[in-house]
């Protein structure tokens, strides 16, 4: 199976599962919560137009069994009496709305026994209600009917005549197609203006997402006309308050990105002119020892410190480029800057009995936020250019010492000093005051660390006696526990 890799500066294809558009999460986060609400709500209508509907029509119920009440004699009193009714179905017929429910009646005697209407409509069996609705002894319940489902209204009503008295119960029944039609037809008129709501909202979601993300397409759209290498900050002053982070945030991540890229196009730059010159001597030399003309020894000895001075530069250009690489990566940790120190001085002690240095150091206990490679390469070489200028037998000290707030690391050495014309140049990348013992970067890699760690280096020269005996070399930074308390 072949895999090919897509073309240098060909855009990437997207993936197949990608995150939601700002305007389908806004339609997503909004209609969806509003489509559950009114789906709620029109079932909770629904049900308040059935009840209501079920209220108004109970009076029409109502008003039939009253009207059927006109219609009983009584003969004999209580238990005894003899109901006699003269209602005929016809006389329903002026409460049977639009022809769509039909109405049945039943009435009942003292002892249950049918007197008129329908003997198979159910008995009722209820109760009347503590507070019924209306001036009435009436009950209004739900029952099945010829197995149709019917509204019925119950009437407890007294009778009476010249020849007796009696309680007649009277039952008047409805089928619910017109209730339910009616609350149909109030479900669906408010269907469609809830149908109508959402519509509504979906289109302004649309249309306020499609204007509030204008700006994000015009930075997009400028961003992408930019020609290539173009980190300049990001101009937008007219974007909305919310995208000022985002556009901040942009700015600082691009000002880092053509700060790191002015460092590498600085390197390769002075790489690509220091290197040339010791390849250029070190071929010369080789050369000079083919044809002969010089002897075979003197021949590997000038190309033994040719390589020796480009490798130092190498390795110095390198540690100057890891001096940028470290100040991008996880923030430091806590180092004792006086073990450091101590650690790095034992390191180079051969070089320092080598020249039978008179050599001292003192340190206290100095926590500093640091990476281990920057505070051993910042000693190591102040410590190389100390013993380099201090002559043979003469005095080299190391101190560490600390206030409430830094550390001061300061290399005393015992040399000539540091011409006043030359020293705002020492920190600047190969500008060392003698080019053959050295190769100008030392000071600077010290310099570069310092900063990188919120600290400064000085260089003083030490006058004793009008004249100069010595330079101090002195790096200050900031104590771990006072970056604590104050991280600004």
């Amino acid at each position: 199976m072949n895999h090919s890799a897509p073309a240098p500066g060909a855009p990437v294809a997207r993936a197949e599962t990608q995150s939601l558009s700002l305007r389908r999460y806004l339609l997503l986060g909004i209609l969806l919560p509003v489509c559950l609400l009114v789906i709620v709500n029109t079932w909770s209508l629904y049900r308040q137009v059935l009840v209501a509907a079920n209220t108004a029509y109970d009076r029409t119920l109502l008003a039939s069994a009253k009207s059927i009440s006109e219609q009983l004699d009584v003969e004999g009193y209580d238990d005894a009496a003899r109901l006699s009714a003269r209602v005929p179905y016809s006389a329903l017929e002026a409460f049977e709305a639009d022809n769509q429910s039909r109405m049945f009646y039943r009435v009942s005697g003292p002892s249950g026994e049918v007197v008129s209407g329908f003997a198979d409509l159910p008995l009722w069996r209820g109760q009347i209600p503590a507070r019924p609705a209306y001036a009435a002894l009436v009950d209004f319940y739900d029952d099945n009917y010829l197995n149709e489902p019917v509204r019925v209204a119950a009437l407890l009503q007294p009778v009476t005549g010249t020849d007796g008295r009696a309680m007649a119960l009277i039952q008047v029944a409805e089928t619910l197609e017109l209730r339910h039609t009616l609350a149909r037809q109030m479900l669906f008129d408010t269907l469609w203006r809830q149908a109508l709501l959402v519509a509504v909202i979906g289109l302004v979601v649309v249309v306020v997402v499609q204007r509030a993300t204008r700006p994000v397409r015009k930075l997009s759209a400028e961003l992408q006309a930019r020609p290539e290498g173009d980190l300049t900050p990001i101009e937008a002053a007219g974007a909305p308050r919310e995208l000022l982070p985002l556009v901040d945030a942009t700015n600082a991540v691009m000002t880092r990105l053509a700060h790191l890229l002015d460092h590498q196009k600085r390197f390769v730059r002075d790489a690509s002119h220091q290197l040339r010159t010791p390849l250029a001597v070190l071929k010369t030399q080789v050369q000079s020892a083919l044809r002969g003309d010089v002897e075979p020894l003197q021949a590997l000895a000038e190309i033994n410190d040719t390589v020796d001075r480009a490798t130092l530069l190498a390795n110095q250009m390198l540690a100057l480029a890891k001096v940028e690489q470290l100040r991008q990566q996880s923030a430091p940790s806590v180092l004792d800057l006086g073990d450091a120190v101590r650690a790095v001085a034992l390191d180079l002690s051969p070089l320092i009995a080598g020249k039978d240095i008179d050599f001292s150091i003192e340190t206290v206990t100095a926590p500093v936020l640091a990476h281990e490679w920057m505070l051993q390469e910042l000693t190591r070489n102040l410590l190389h250019n100390a013993i380099k200028h201090t002559p043979t037998g003469a005095g080299l000290s190391v101190r560490v010492v600390g206030d409430s707030r830094t550390a001061a690391l300061t290399v005393s050495d015992s040399g000539g000093g540091i011409d006043s014309e030359l020293a705002p140049r020492l920190f600047q990348p190969f500008s060392a005051g003698d080019m053959r013992q050295g190769s100008g970067l030392g000071l600077a890699i010290c310099h570069e660390i310092a900063e990188a760690l919120g600290g400064s280096i000085t260089l003083d020269n030490r006058i004793d006696h009008g004249r100069i005996s010595g330079l101090d070399a002195t790096v200050r930074l900031p104590l771990a526990r006072a970056m604590a308390h104050n991280p600004g």
